[in-house]
């Protein structure tokens, strides 16, 4: 049985949707340990998503490209009763050599993947939600998931903030408000921005539309917005992780790629129109227990990659380009629920 106040350490050091779809397991290990001492380790540019989290008891960050040695000797200094690994990187194989003690992770199913991969889909199975196999690591704690979404904590100052833009800009008063997250990471991942060009021309005619990303996104997000005249704004690059997440819990529904928004999405309870190009859903990312849609088509060169790239490997990206704009707007007009 588990210490009835266990000190539990958990490493994730990113990316966004990953670290999002923690928090099932965050919550039931509050839930099943109210006073348990519970540390998160996260990379301190990711850090937001989980900030306010009231689950967790620590939050300790690493900066990207420093050294893991100050951070080991920091955890190594203190006594957890259980160690979980949630990423199984190379890099937190490194940390879990340098704290020492013994960890608990959970399957990434690298071999399954490629099957799948090869296969087209056909061979390697669904390798289950990843938010249930993150419970993997938690063994002897004694959890189960609860069967709700994943979650994220929005400050003050963020729901302020997102107020104050949607006024300024006088958006979602007299009509609905619903958003749109063109970004992605990797090029396979991308609705082809003359698709959200067309999209937001089409939801325009009765409703306003804010354009989602990060500071990379802020070109094509302005385009993008172009498009819809005084009925659509950019907020790119303005906002921060939870930022973003407060404009999200003012939309009625958002469009969004395989990618941290719209698991954050997910997390604050706004309905999801997934838009799923290389990936599938045996990876286990589809939207977690949310209210959400998933627009797909099923090819034979699906899925291409556990990921995205940078290319289409046949060169035509028809998994996406097929995804057609009249479809998307369809979907958005009556939310999933």
């Amino acid at each position: 049985m588990p210490s009835a106040s266990p000190s539990i350490l958990v490493v994730r050091f990113s990316s966004i949707g990953d670290l999002i779809l923690t928090t099932p397991l965050l919550r039931a290990l509050r839930g099943r340990h109210p006073s348990a001492r519970i540390s998160v380790v996260v990379r301190e540019d990711m850090a937001d998503v989980l900030r306010h989290n009231p689950r967790i008891s620590e939050l300790i960050t690493w900066r990207r490209g420093t050294s893991l040695l100050p951070l080991a000797r920091q955890l190594r200094a203190q006594e957890w009763t259980h160690r979980l690994d949630l990423h199984g990187s190379l890099r937190t194989f490194l940390l879990r050599q340098l704290v020492g003690g013994d960890w608990g992770g959970y399957e990434k199913h690298r071999a399954r993947r490629r099957r799948l991969i090869r296969s087209g889909g056909q061979r390697g199975g669904f390798l289950g939600a990843v938010a249930d196999r993150y419970f993997e690591a938690a063994k002897g704690l004694d959890v189960v998931s609860d069967g709700r979404p994943a979650e994220v904590f929005t400050s003050r100052v963020d729901e302020d903030a997102a107020a104050a833009f949607l006024a300024t800009h006088q958006l979602g008063q007299a009509r609905g408000l619903l958003a749109v997250s063109p970004g992605a990471a990797h090029f396979t991942k991308r609705w082809p921005t003359e698709y959200w060009v067309a999209l937001v021309k089409l939801l325009t005619e009765q409703n306003d539309v804010v354009v989602l990303g990060g500071p990379g996104d802020r070109d094509v997000a302005l385009a993008i917005a172009a498009a819809g005249g005084d009925r659509a704004v950019s907020a790119a690059g303005a906002f921060t992780i939870m930022g973003t997440a407060a404009l999200l819990k003012r939309v009625r529904v958002v469009a969004a790629g395989d990618t941290g928004v719209l698991h954050l999405a997910t997390a604050v309870g706004t309905p999801v129109v997934g838009l799923y190009g290389p990936t599938v859903e045996q990876f286990g990312f589809f939207p977690y227990h949310a209210h959400a849609a998933v627009l797909q088509r099923d090819l034979p060169c699906r899925p291409c990659s556990a990921h995205g790239g940078p290319t289409c490997p046949l060169g035509h990206h028809h998994c996406l380009r097929e995804i057609l704009p009249t479809a998307v707007a369809a979907a958005m007009a009556t939310p999933p629920r």
